[in-house]
């Protein structure tokens, strides 16, 4: 699987993990050059807090793009270290 945005591949794996629709990418196959912190915070009631990163491409900004649990309740674990995408990014 290839997560790509501004025609730009920002992770690339054969081990995802599908849940609610979504592939979960692990985090090492993130690359960081195209990221940056972000302050974003939502709550899943069955995943936990999630925390997000934002893409910064060829020099345009794509906030929040990038989400992740860093503490998931023991009933998501399987997201844990993994990264997922919305915004845009295509997930192919």
């Amino acid at each position: 699987m290839k997560a790509s945005w501004n025609n730009t591949v920002i992770a690339e794996s054969d081990d995802t993990v599908l849940v609610e629709g979504n592939h979960y990418f692990p985090e090492s196959s993130l690359k960081r050059e195209f990221i940056s912190f972000s302050n974003h915070k939502t709550s899943c009631a069955w995943k936990g807090q999630a925390s997000y990163y934002t893409l910064i491409v060829n020099g345009d900004t794509n906030p929040d793009a990038v989400w992740y649990y860093p503490d998931p309740k023991p009933e998501a674990e399987m997201v844990r270290g993994r990264v997922a995408f919305w915004k845009g990014v295509t997930v192919a």
